[in-house]
């Protein structure tokens, strides 16, 4: 008889006592003596010789889909463990961490042996089901067991001997357990040191399949970044050749991205390959390096870095490197650098016919991809008109640069339009520095001043409008440019052609379009409606609220205003900081203003009369109704009374301008 079978004989008489509530004299396993008390309490019924129950169909099968990879890691290591079992009787088992058998391996005759008839998919070993054995006590303790005989509180499992052990998951949380069972006097002490390394077995299977998962997660997630990223993206081997390319570098690289896997890095590069060897050989990381190359395929504009890539020994095995378009710089620099507009036509105020009409051929010019050139006195807008036609223009989501070409001094304006190249005099910027017209590429260039820009400037500007292109001082490299070209005047462009002091060809090249602005002594109607703008705007900002004296916006109307809605704007602001309260009178207003030779029959006001704003804002709104009546009389007029044909061109719907035309 087996030492298992002895233990058994022994342990039976203090199982009696104890289903009986007598004290035995014999020690049991405090494991055993534990899952007793537990039965007892949870009134297992241990001379019960019932079938355990089992799932239904329905819970069994959510049960195997939710631990599907569990069981097809197992298989395996239960078939290892039942060649040394096969045609004893007994059964490998594989449980969920309650207890409920979810696959087994055992002889044909398994179902129909009393012993092990229990043991079928979805039975119920847990303890308050089955009583103490080695499945419902291995979930209860999570430790290995080896429950042998009578140690199993119900009766009908007496001639069994079951050794358990669970399986954790990385996180140390109980997934199942593996179980090895049969008859009793068959057993041996090491079935239960079989199962343990059968279950370890199976979590290190656990622990590879999920470092599996990790990589081939980090390896999709890093190839989705290498596809997506904005950069362009070379790899590189420790050879320098080019064994990996991105839909992003391949954009850049355009058709030479097709012959640029396996070729060297010098054949795309040219010289400045030199940095990416560097990095190959010294390990030297390089970081946003201009790169200009003429390929087959046309140039390649880009900035470039490039990083190392080691093993574990520090050795290089490669490297990275990085191609950011020169569009994507710019825009960056435009942001960053305040290169954008943000001023439409709606900001332009005024409802003056002549007003009204510069906004129109503005806002259909924009639409056009010719040069524009604005001409106007000092003040009048040009550059919130350069803004509003940028914002309409099909540039609109490209940078908005500006450029005071009279405030330039005469021997830098070259560098500053043009750029230049890496050394190309004393005190040149390392690495150079692109020019305004790479900055503005793919928006708007704004030339303000036109007229002041030195005549010998004047031949390069030319060059870029014609050809698209251009070239840094000090550089040879051919730099394409697509920049939408609007300049701005107070003088007569004309005439300093017939001067000399402008070039002809320039003139014409850059005056496709013409648009007058017009000053604001002819825009009478729009004085008012500026002067409210500007005060309403500049109280909210002082959170306070200004009211004007009497006649006060008389003289503004009677004022020549050579300083254009500038200076009207420059008066607001001087009145409402110098006066001590709410109420602006003349007193705060230039001198110039009220001693003006139209001014010169008017009286001076009542101190203690007032006009408040909200007087103003009527007439105000009055201006306005009338304003867009005649608006929409001239459109329906030039469009023969088509209702339809009118709504379209004024942007409106047929209804709101029938409702327009009857108020």
């Amino acid at each position: 008889m087996s030492p298992a079978n002895n233990y058994k004989d022994a342990v039976l008489p203090a199982w009696k006592n104890f289903i009986d509530g007598k004290n035995s004299g014999v020690k049991l396993r405090p494991q055993v003596n534990e899952s007793w008390i537990r039965c007892r309490k949870n009134n297992v019924n241990p001379y019960n010789d019932a079938l355990h129950h089992q799932l239904d169909d329905a819970v069994l099968n959510k049960l195997l889909a939710e631990k599907e990879d569990l069981i097809i890691i197992a298989k395996p290591f239960m078939a290892n463990l039942y060649e040394f079992v096969r045609g004893s009787g007994f059964v490998v088992v594989l449980a969920n961490e309650h207890g409920c058998i979810m696959e087994l391996l055992g002889d044909a005759n398994t179902l129909n042996n009393p012993l092990t008839n229990n043991f079928f998919r979805g039975a119920s070993w847990q303890e308050a089901e089955a009583g103490t054995n080695a499945i419902g006590t291995v979930a209860a303790i999570q430790s290995p067991i080896q429950i042998s005989g009578a140690e199993h509180y119900c009766r009908k499992h007496h001639g069994l001997t079951c050794s358990a052990a669970p399986i954790f998951d990385n996180r140390r949380q109980i997934i199942g357990i593996l179980d090895i069972s049969g008859a009793s006097h068959m057993t041996h002490l090491h079935t239960l040191g079989m199962a343990v390394s059968a279950a370890e077995a199976i979590m290190a299977q656990i622990d590879v399949r999920l470092k599996n998962r990790e990589l081939a997660f980090s390896n999709n997630r890093l190839t989705n970044i290498f596809n997506t990223i904005s950069d362009g993206v070379l790899m590189v081997d420790d050879q320098g050749i080019i064994n990996q390319i991105n839909p992003v570098a391949k954009e850049i690289l355009s058709g030479a991205a097709q012959d640029a896997l396996g070729m060297p890095i010098e054949r795309l590069f040219g010289s400045k390959a030199a940095l990416a060897r560097r990095m190959l050989y010294h390990k030297e990381r390089y970081e946003d390096v201009e790169l200009i190359v003429d390929t087959k395929k046309g140039t390649l504009h880009c900035f470039t870095s490039g990083e190392p890539l080691t093993d574990e020994q520090g050795k290089v095995i490669g490297g990275v490197i990085i191609l950011r378009p020169i569009k994507q710089i710019q825009n960056l620099i435009s942001r960053l650098s305040g290169y954008n507009a943000t001023l439409q036509f709606d900001n332009i105020i005024g409802e003056s016919t002549e007003i009204l009409e510069t906004k129109r051929v503005a806002s259909l010019a924009a639409t056009t991809s010719f040069n524009i050139l604005l001409q106007g006195e000092s003040g009048t807008g040009k550059e919130i008109f350069a803004q509003a036609i940028h914002n309409r223009s099909e540039q609109q989501n490209g940078p908005f640069v500006a450029v005071n070409c009279g405030v330039i001094p005469r021997e830098l304006i070259g560098s500053e339009l043009f750029g230049y190249a890496d050394g190309a005099f004393t005190g040149a910027k390392s690495g150079g520095k692109p020019g305004k017209f790479e900055l503005a590429s793919g928006g708007t260039l704004f030339l303000d001043e036109i007229g002041d820009m030195p005549f010998e400037q004047q031949v390069a500007l030319l060059r870029v409008l014609e050809e698209k292109k251009l070239t840094r001082i000090g550089s040879t490299k051919v730099i394409p440019v697509n920049v939408r070209f609007i300049c701005a005047t107070n003088k007569n462009l004309l005439h300093q052609v017939e001067n000399g002091a402008f070039r002809q060809d320039l003139y014409y090249r850059l005056n496709v379009i013409s648009i007058t602005l017009p000053p604001l002594r002819n825009r009478s109607k729009d004085i008012l409606l500026l002067f409210t703008y500007f005060l309403e705007k500049l109280g909210r900002d002082r959170g306070r609220n200004f009211v004007v004296g009497p006649e006060f916006i008389q003289f503004l109307q009677q004022y020549d205003w050579p300083g254009n809605v500038r200076e009207l704007q420059n008066i607001v602001e001087r009145a409402i900081s110098l006066t001590e309260t709410e109420i602006i009178t003349l007193s705060d207003l230039p001198s110039e203003i009220y001693m003006s030779p139209k001014a010169a029959h008017h009286p001076a006001p009542l101190p203690s009369q007032t006009l408040d704003v909200t007087a103003i804002r009527k007439q105000q709104r009055q201006l306005m109704k009338e304003t867009e009546q005649q608006h929409i009389f001239a459109m329906l007029s030039k469009h023969g009374g088509n209702v339809s044909a009118a709504a379209r061109e004024l942007e409106i719907a047929r209804k709101t301008l029938y409702r327009k035309m009857q108020s």
